[in-house]
């Protein structure tokens, strides 16, 4: 979840895996029975309503990355700080209400590239930054220069040499 601060509160942003709040009015409840209980204090952990609650503010914002209690505190820290420092980098250190407002899509892709139904696939914000930007680059054929094309072609055809040569091996964790 992300709130952002004015005089009235303003939930920004929120992304729900699993069937825990299936009701807007549930995750509302949740939403502000969080913020309620966080937005105070100093710490960047809590425990509410059986769940684990990492979170962190700057400025005028607040970001939250809630597990189940059973869920490990360091993971769901290094997901909050990888989406923290993923902003700061995308924004140029300009992480505020008014700078994420602009850049939403930045956020949007940021949180699927960290997490995806609820797994955590990556916590390096560089990655997490140069896979955005990749994303980003998918601007339709027609509104491309030449060169932008020709740039685009010769990255298919290197990722395609080097797919090749890419061994799958899936590990599944219990």
């Amino acid at each position: 979840m992300l709130w952002g601060i004015e005089s009235v509160l303003t939930l920004l942003y929120a992304k729900y895996y699993g069937d825990g709040y299936p009701s807007v009015k549930e995750q509302k409840a949740l939403e502000k029975n969080i913020f309620n209980k966080t937005h105070r204090t100093d710490s960047e952990i809590a425990l509410l309503e059986g769940l684990t609650v990492v979170y962190k503010s700057n400025i005028d914002l607040f970001f939250y990355v809630i597990g189940s209690s059973h869920e490990n505190e360091l993971m769901l820290m290094a997901v909050l700080n990888c989406l923290f420092d993923s902003l700061s980098q995308m924004l140029r250190k300009n992480v505020e209400r008014r700078a994420l407002l602009e850049n939403m899509e930045g956020l949007f892709l940021a949180v699927d590239e960290i997490v995806d139904g609820g797994v955590i696939l990556e916590s390096d914000p560089q990655q997490v930054v140069h896979r955005v930007a990749l994303r980003g680059d998918d601007v339709p054929l027609t509104e491309q220069t030449v060169t932008q094309v020709r740039k685009s072609i010769r990255a298919s055809l290197s990722a395609i040499k080097f797919k090749s040569s890419i061994t799958l091996l899936t590990v599944k964790a219990h």
